[in-house]
């Protein structure tokens, strides 16, 4: 199988609205189970463990197994791709906005 690139993952991963509300969730906690994902969720035990599955994947969430339960917590670092490639992009928006400031201070003085 080929690896996708790191900023792929990444976004595949957060793509789906359900695993970005179970990301939140965990992201929102120090440790959080399975279980306690599930309760109030209106998603399945197993889907759940499915959306972390690829979370983990993804380098955005990791587990540490303690007994009959799996703690998840949220891997800052996952992220370092995502912003790695939105930092990219920011020298386009940063123009872009110098030249709206300069155009709306044209128009002002019109």
């Amino acid at each position: 199988m080929i690896q996708a690139a790191p900023i792929d993952a990444v976004m595949r991963a957060l793509a789906d609205p359900t695993r970005r509300a179970v990301f939140q969730r965990v992201v929102s906690t120090d440790e959080i189970t399975v279980a306690d994902l599930t309760h109030g969720s209106g998603v399945t035990q197993g889907a759940i463990s499915q959306h972390l599955k690829t979370l983990k994947l993804a380098g955005l969430v990791a587990e540490r197994p303690e007994g009959r339960k799996v703690y998840y917590r949220a891997e800052p670092e996952g992220l370092a791709p995502l912003a790695d490639w939105m930092n990219h992009y920011s020298v386009f928006w940063k123009d872009r906005f110098s030249n709206l400031r300069e155009l709306l201070k044209e128009i002002d003085h019109d």
